[in-house]
């Protein structure tokens, strides 16, 4: 017997901001020392350059990450499926008995992603995830 699916979704975009903020900040101060290395030392243009590459590395590991991520959520199970190279699945029982948690920020409602709990198992920016309580 197969399950009405609830929700199918990748991680809300929300997710990204951190990861890729912190790319940004790399790519910035690798711009500037690349600058700084045209006209004083060449180590400066040198280590401009490694910043650049790990703020490129950083952005492309967080979209990797969001983009391999799926939350599948039944009237059963909640299950996360994630991983780029090696593909894993977490799943957590929600019978009757068991809660189905929604946490959700103010930015969260503003935004339209919260935290949904079932278990051990805390799914981090969920979209849509109040549309999950009913």
């Amino acid at each position: 017997m197969t399950e009405p699916v609830r929700l199918d979704a990748r991680p809300h975009g929300a997710a990204l901001v951190r990861p890729l903020a912190k790319a940004l900040v790399l790519a910035a101060l690798g711009g500037v020392l690349v600058e700084l290395g045209r006209t004083h030392w060449l180590a400066l243009a040198v280590a401009g350059a490694v910043s650049l590459a790990l703020g490129a590395l950083v952005g492309l590991r967080a979209v990797l990450r969001w983009d391999r991520t799926r939350l599948v959520v039944t009237s059963a199970r909640l299950l996360v499926v994630y991983g780029v190279v090696r593909r894993r699945t977490a799943t957590v029982e929600i019978g009757p008995g068991a809660p189905l948690e929604i946490d959700q920020s103010l930015l969260g409602r503003l935004l339209g992603y919260g935290t949904v709990s079932a278990g051990d198992l805390h799914v981090p920016y969920v979209p849509d995830a109040r549309r999950l309580s009913g």
